[in-house]
């Protein structure tokens, strides 16, 4: 399947589709799936609370040799423990991706306990489209420590072997849930962004692994997203060729709108924003009107001359801001809440009625 073809599903979602980017704050695996499922584009729910192999760098390492991580996630690699296994386990993830049997690599019940429940209900359920996650190769090399501190991208072996780990997770992930009979949509999350450098080299060809990862992903029949909650080089990202880019509205929308010519060649391509509208700050006041009516004001001052606003507006997924899993579950649910009312708002808009 070509990329152009994949990207036209995104024309079958729903107007304003809602979905969300991950993490919950639950405990009781059953309620977590139930909230999942409530949304346009169902998503693959983590809960890390008080489980930290959920976090989003120890889920997306599960099974490296030598990893070890705190109840904050942070992950170190032992060094020794690491080059003990290492051919071994290079080898089982080169055999993966060439027989394509990938079964071996997807979530284990301690990356993601919600794994295989949400993979019955996307079969059973029939689901069109299911979103699935796991933690972009950038901020997982950047912030993970061998035990002498180093980030382990300082040790190229790890460096290339924690990559093509990556790979064969994302690829065992958008196969499971093609099995399933569903269009599979991936994010790579990739908050470590604030960090990139256009002047270090490395840096530019972690942009060209984001790009294999994606194409990979894509010729699997997969929707292939960024999600970046933080600020970066954006014109980059856009030209990366990406299905998706998602990000936090207040912080960013304007920062990306920003590169008027990335962004245009963006939108041209077929591919689309996915516009993390409900602030996930729950100590942040906000009006989810007024939230859309910066949505609309931003957009209008800045799409290419011919792009009808609500044609663009409908093609726009709608998300929280961030992961929910620091916060409450009565928060995670009023943010579902206000995201249902951002979608009734925007599809207003998208039909160019005024907003009410």
């Amino acid at each position: 399947m070509t990329v152009p073809s994949v990207r036209r599903a995104l024309s079958l979602l729903p107007p304003c589709a809602t979905t969300g980017i991950g993490s919950l704050p639950h405990t009781q695996q059953e309620l977590a799936l139930q909230m999942a499922l409530q949304v346009d584009v169902p998503y693959l729910p983590q809960l890390p609370s008080g489980n930290p192999s959920e976090l989003m760098i120890p889920s997306a390492l599960d099974s490296l040799p030598g990893l070890s991580f705190d109840a904050e996630g942070l992950c170190t690699v032992d060094l020794g423990a690491w080059q003990a296994h290492r051919d071994a386990f290079g080898l089982s993830i080169e055999a993966a991706l060439q027989s394509g049997d990938l079964a071996a690599f997807e979530p284990s019940p301690q990356a993601c306990r919600s794994w295989k429940p949400f993979l019955w209900e996307v079969e059973n359920r029939k689901l069109p489209f299911a979103k699935v996650q796991l933690a972009g190769p950038g901020t997982v090399r950047w912030v993970v420590r061998t035990e002498d501190g180093a980030p382990a991208s300082e040790h190229p072996a790890l460096d290339q072997q924690i990559f093509r780990l990556l790979l064969a997770k994302a690829l065992a992930m958008v196969r499971a849930v093609r099995k399933a009979g569903s269009t599979p949509i991936l994010f790579l999350d990739e908050p470590g962004l604030y960090a990139f450098e256009r002047s270090n080299p490395r840096h530019l060809m972690l942009l060209q692994e984001l790009r294999l990862l994606a194409v990979a992903a894509e010729r699997e029949g997969a929707l292939v997203g960024v999600h970046c909650c933080s600020n970066t080089e954006w014109g980059l990202l856009l030209d990366l060729g990406l299905d998706l880019i998602s990000l936090d509205v207040r912080l960013s929308l304007d920062a990306v709108l920003d590169e008027r010519a990335a962004f245009a060649r963006f939108l041209a391509s077929g591919a689309t924003l996915s516009l993390g509208i409900v602030p996930t700050d729950m100590k942040s006041s906000f009006e989810v009107r007024e939230l859309v009516e910066s949505v609309e004001a931003s957009l209008r001052a800045t799409l290419p001359r011919g792009s009808p606003l609500g044609e663009v507006v409908a093609r726009m997924p709608l998300t929280p801001a961030c992961g929910l899993a620091l916060r409450s579950v009565p928060d995670a649910e009023r943010t579902f809440e206000q995201l249902r009312e951002a979608q009734r708002l925007s599809r207003q808009l998208a039909a160019g009625a005024p907003l009410g």
